[in-house]
């Protein structure tokens, strides 16, 4: 099932812009759908096109590869084992799973630089050393992300209008408990299935969640396999899998000894950037001090981990697709336990990473006490900062935030309180719900 998705608009500005000159270079975790957004775009937008899968190829067409130097014979051998004949700037070849062959990736400098057709890249774990060893990476690549369907995408997918949704933030005022209510169930319904494109083709076609979260299961194993193929000692698969443990402790960051079960060594930290090139994680680094440019006091060793789709993040906090489905009852229903809150973080996670922002929060601690201040997001505009607070539920308590912008009101843009509840505000203080978070952050 094809999906409408917005990196397809991006692949439009690249060929416009920057094909002759570069190759695209779509990378994500696996699953996001890059393979089938490469050649749907393929199909729409060239004469012909030619898919090289290195996931999946035979020798015949492996064999062309052992030699690019002389391109003429090499196009003649592609087109010949292919059967597809290519067309001077008005063709593509696509080199689905490009890790797997870092020399055809090297090559792409004189592939582009020949200038006869244009060239699309997928990958994922595209920068793990083992895939980058011993060659030139290409400066000839446009990079872009591809990341799980957002919420947008999603409601295009089951047939609503986004933009109704968007109308209503501009609005910028209540809408009624009804109409909130009904939003929100569209909300929870996007969490509970994610944006994994074959959970969301599984939705559409009627299926129950339990064969859903079966759907989500496979996915997880294929990750599975990828960070047990990155590191055989099993650590990396133990820091993804404590993901939801240690958001559901509430810790201050994301401790790793805890994860592995062991003392952490030089090496667990060498892992914990593969799992970052894995795509499958989103890294929210704390900021020492909000009141400068976010990113120049980002501390390196003390973040927190979420998970990169929120509806594979619920199939990960059980062991089997019948625990799972009391949650998926819970939310759908809005009677998710109060200590589950953290999954509405998540996708608050989710929705920034996939709207272009690096994420950061902050904490600090209380005045003459041993607990901690938190803010769970920060955003800048200029030399501004926004903070974001996310509420599962209670929008009554908000210490931390009010904290937060009496410590540093000078720098504060506007501050945001996310929850499920319908549009108001406390003083400066704007309470929205989290179906509009994607439309708010349309404004940075």
């Amino acid at each position: 099932m094809l999906f409408k998705r917005k990196v397809y608009d991006k692949l439009l500005e690249w060929k416009k812009s920057y094909s002759g000159r570069y190759a695209c270079l779509l990378e994500g975790a696996r699953r996001v759908g890059k393979s089938t957004i490469a050649e749907e775009f393929a199909k729409n937008e060239y004469d012909s096109y030619i898919v090289v899968n290195f996931a999946n190829i035979t020798e015949e067409m492996l064999d062309v590869f052992k030699d690019i130097a002389k391109l003429d014979v090499f196009f003649l051998r592609l087109q010949a084992e292919s059967g597809i004949s290519l067309k001077e700037r008005k063709s593509v070849i696509i080199f689905d799973e490009i890790q797997l062959q870092p020399k055809v990736r090297q090559a792409i400098k004189f592939l582009v630089k020949d200038g006869r057709y244009d060239y699309i890249e997928t990958g994922s774990l595209i920068s793990i050393k083992k895939n980058v060893q011993g060659i030139v990476i290409p400066s000839e690549e446009h990079r872009i992300s591809v990341y799980p369907m957002d919420y947008e995408e999603f409601m295009w997918a089951i047939g609503k209008d986004p933009n109704t949704i968007r109308e209503i933030y501009k609005a910028n005022t209540a809408i009624g408990n009804s109409t909130n209510r009904s939003l929100m169930r569209d909300f929870r319904l996007y969490m509970a299935v994610g944006g994994m494109p074959q959970a969301v083709e599984a939705y559409i076609q009627k299926e129950n969640f339990e064969y859903i979260d079966n759907v989500k299961r496979k996915i997880l194993n294929l990750y599975f396999e990828d960070l047990k193929k990155i590191d055989p000692t099993g650590r990396l698969s133990n820091i993804y899998k404590a993901i939801p443990s240690q958001l559901a402790l509430k810790k201050k960051h994301f401790v790793l000894s805890s994860a592995i079960g062991k003392r952490q060594t030089t090496k667990d930290e060498s892992r914990f950037f593969e799992l970052l090139d894995s795509k499958t994680v989103l890294c929210c680094y704390h900021v020492a001090n909000p009141d400068s440019a976010l990113a120049q006091t980002k501390d390196l060793d003390r973040f927190k981990l979420y998970a990169s789709d929120t509806g594979l993040f619920i199939s990960l906090m059980f062991d089997d697709s019948k625990q799972a489905n009391e949650i998926y009852a819970k939310l759908l229903s809005d009677k998710l336990d109060a200590d589950l809150g953290y999954l509405y973080e998540n996708v608050a996670a989710q929705i920034i990473t996939a709207s272009g922002k690096e994420l950061y929060y902050h904490t600090w601690l209380k005045e003459n006490s041993s607990h901690y201040f938190e803010i769970d997001f920060l955003l800048s505009k200029g030399n501004k900062i926004i903070p974001l607070e996310i509420k599962s539920s209670a929008t009554r308590n908000h210490e931390s935030i009010e904290n937060f912008v009496n410590k540093y009101s000078k720098k504060i843009y506007k501050e945001y309180l996310f929850s499920q509840k319908d549009v108001a505000h406390v003083g400066q203080l704007l309470l929205k719900p989290l179906y509009l978070l994607p439309f708010m952050l349309e404004e940075f």
